[in-house]
């Protein structure tokens, strides 16, 4: 039956080269299946980005609680008070969010500094950080994070100039190096549905924010940050990943 009050946005990702696309969407599909095993190797799979313009919205009214028979009623007018912007990253084989930093900001800085904290939990592991293309991604601070904590003792160049700092594809390359004990792979454009963080998000939107009431962006932070404590004690399980990857005459 035809439902012509019904829609849903979508989106072509229409890659310029079809067979690179699917080989990086193996790539990623396969680190997703093999997340468990390379974990035993103490090679940590995490998939990470940035959830921004999180609105600190506050009912101008209270919320009519249900009761039998009777649904929520959730006041229609708002007072905004700022929005936060979350960086968020996602342990693959142990389903937990395994750091969150809530600011003002996601700049370069803001982003390296998320994933040197991670590194910093098991320092001389190996790490691979599924995540975006965005610039912050391919930034001269995670090349030298890099080479610092892989003891790549080398001339990094000059951003902008020279070597491996020279350009963003200079510096991916560098990133994506898998001689390296830590390093990124990049979901394809406009592929975020690929990056499992994205599902997480979606929780939390569908369990704290789409309802929340935050009174200010210091009760916004809060309350992200108790829900994901609450989330990784009561919640936390790996994803079940069933797609796995283009078949090669697809």
């Amino acid at each position: 039956m035809l439902q012509p009050h019904r829609s849903r946005y979508w989106l072509n990702a229409n890659p310029p080269d079809p067979k690179v696309f699917k080989q990086e969407v193996q790539q990623v599909c396969h680190l997703y299946q093999k997340a468990e095993e390379l974990k035993l190797e103490s090679v940590h799979v995490v998939s990470t980005d940035e959830m921004t313009g999180i609105q600190a919205l506050e009912r101008a009214y209270p919320t009519q609680e249900m009761e039998l028979g009777k649904i929520e009623y959730q006041e229609f007018e708002y007072i905004r008070h700022g929005t936060l912007s979350l960086i968020a990253s996602w342990g693959v084989a142990e389903g937990l969010v395994l750091n969150a930093s809530v600011k003002e900001t996601r700049n370069e800085d803001d982003f390296a500094n998320h994933i040197a904290q991670i590194i910093a939990t098991n320092p001389n592991d190996g790490w691979i950080f599924v995540t975006d293309q965005l610039n912050t991604h391919k930034s001269e601070s995670l090349v030298r994070q890099v080479a610092t904590n892989c003891g790549i003792d080398i001339d990094l160049g000059i951003k902008g100039k020279s070597g491996i700092l020279h350009s963003m594809e200079s510096r991916a390359a560098f990133l994506t190096d898998t001689s390296h004990r830590i390093r990124f792979v990049y979901t394809p454009k406009h592929s975020s549905w690929l990056n499992q963080i994205e599902c997480w998000f979606s929780i939390l939107v569908r369990r704290l924010l789409r309802r929340g009431n935050f009174i200010s962006t210091h009760d916004l932070k809060q309350q992200i940050l108790n829900f994901i404590d609450y989330f990784n004690c009561t919640l936390a399980k790996p994803f079940v990943w069933k797609f796995l990857g283009y078949p090669d005459s697809a």
